[in-house]
């Protein structure tokens, strides 16, 4: 019975963040296809930050009428949202219409919207029902949590991108030719193994997946009525969300660390130290969550379709694989979590560097900046997750008002991040987009 509730809670844990780091994976492709075109992740961000309605109604009703809103029915109502989101957007992902004279992808963002919602309100529902199960339970389900970002990373992967090529195109252009015509190169993308409709039925397999599981949980807490003295008194939230609820990072994957950390007195950081972690706090998550995927199209796509495949699929596979590294290796030191920032913001600056240069940065069309922009997005993104977990151990150990001052705080460096890109992607086009057979750019 034992390995049985541990599977469960695996399975269940997959549904939290799968669908949002399934669209993030799937990007290289749909880029290629909807009318917006390379400025698709900036409207994402914000979409995802828009979201952040669910939790905190949530919260709000559970402060203003505690125990009215039933716990097992808002998860039971986000999973099946979350099912129906996915195989509509398996039907409707490319479906525009007109808005104010231009081609807009509405459907794809109304049901973005929904998935974002359902992940969003996730971990603040989630986790509470977890905590009724005792406490051996809780690090499988953030296991399960961290795979809803790896999997979907993976397949992929699996799925792989299209291979562009040129093809030569005829347009009627008057008298400019012999027959009438003019002739220009246009890009054409191969198909991947499998299609994006395929990978969101995928999407939305793994969202029953946990929804079946949840049902199964349900139905066993209530049959077996576990005993309160196992309950998990443990509060914290989780940190390995992927790119998506920035607001509810507070640090759940060290569930499992020993106790000895937990009993730390009030007075060993100063307020300076509590000021720097906080600013910390809000400038990783303004970073990774709203800054750089705005325009991680920009500093990929130059360097190829494959590029940002790889950059995307990976950088999805290392933020689980960080938070799994901070459970064995933790190091609270605030001049190593510094340096580490640092360094993160180092990649985070080297991958911006190159979306401003876009469409002709630095080594384009070299193996050599391929590989480059690949392993900066994957260190970007691995090294300031690290960073995340630790800082969730260190709030969580101090008070847990601390922690709910984080959870604020990476709320609010996500919005500045993605508010601040939004305009300078959409209305101002700082960024410039290229296009694969008719961009020249000077030899680097």
């Amino acid at each position: 019975m034992a390995l049985l509730i541990h599977m469960l809670a695996c399975a269940f844990g997959l549904g939290s963040w799968v669908a949002v780091n399934g669209l993030w994976v799937e990007l290289p492709l749909i880029v290629n296809t909807l009318p917006e075109g390379w400025e698709l992740p900036s409207y994402l961000t914000v979409i995802i930050q828009l979201a952040n309605l669910g939790p905190l109604f949530v919260t709000v009703m559970h402060k203003l009428c505690p125990g009215r809103l039933k716990e097992h029915l808002v998860i039971y109502s986000i999973l099946s949202i979350g099912v129906v989101s996915c195989i509509l957007l398996a039907f409707f992902w490319d479906e525009t219409t007109i808005v104010a004279g231009a081609s807009h992808s509405t459907a794809f963002f109304i049901i973005t919207f929904f998935l974002s919602l359902v992940d969003c309100t996730s971990s603040v529902t989630f986790i509470p029902f977890m905590m009724q199960l005792p406490a051996k339970y809780i690090t499988t389900y953030f296991i399960g949590e961290g795979l809803s970002g790896f999997i979907p990373g993976v397949v992929a992967l699996a799925q792989g991108v299209g291979i562009a090529k040129c093809v030569n195109f005829s347009q009627p252009a008057g008298n400019q030719t012999e027959n009438g015509n003019s002739w220009m190169l246009q890009t054409e993308y191969l198909p991947p193994n499998f299609s994006i409709q395929v990978f969101f039925f995928f999407l939305a397999a793994m969202m029953c997946i946990s929804l079946a599981a949840f049902c199964a949980l349900n139905r066993l807490l209530d049959r077996f009525k576990l005993s309160s003295k196992n309950l998990m008194p443990d509060t914290a939230a989780s940190v390995c969300s992927g790119l998506d609820n920035p607001g509810a990072e507070t640090g759940g994957e060290e569930v499992n660390q020993q106790a000895e950390g937990t009993c730390q007195s009030n007075s060993k950081y100063s307020v300076y130290q509590l000021t720097f972690i906080y600013f910390m706090v809000v400038w990783v998550n303004a970073a990774t969550n709203g800054l750089l995927p705005s325009v991680q199209t920009y500093s990929c796509m130059p360097y190829g379709n494959l590029a940002y495949h790889l950059s995307a699929a990976l950088s999805s596979v290392a933020n689980p694989v960080a938070c799994v590294i901070a459970v064995f290796f933790q190091n609270r030191s605030l001049v190593f979590l510094g340096v580490l920032t640092v360094l993160g913001t180092g990649f985070g600056s080297y991958n911006m560097a190159m979306a401003a240069m876009s469409p002709c940065p630095l080594l384009q069309g070299f193996a050599a900046g391929q590989a480059i922009i690949v392993l900066s997005w994957v260190f970007f993104i691995g090294t300031l997750s690290y960073v995340k977990v630790m800082v969730g151990v260190i709030l969580r150990d101090w008070s847990h008002s601390a922690l709910v001052w984080c959870g604020a705080a990476q709320q609010l460096g996500s919005l500045v991040g993605s508010v601040i890109m939004f305009p300078l992607v959409n209305v101002y086009h700082l960024f410039k987009s290229g296009d694969f057979c008719n961009t020249k750019c000077p030899l680097t």
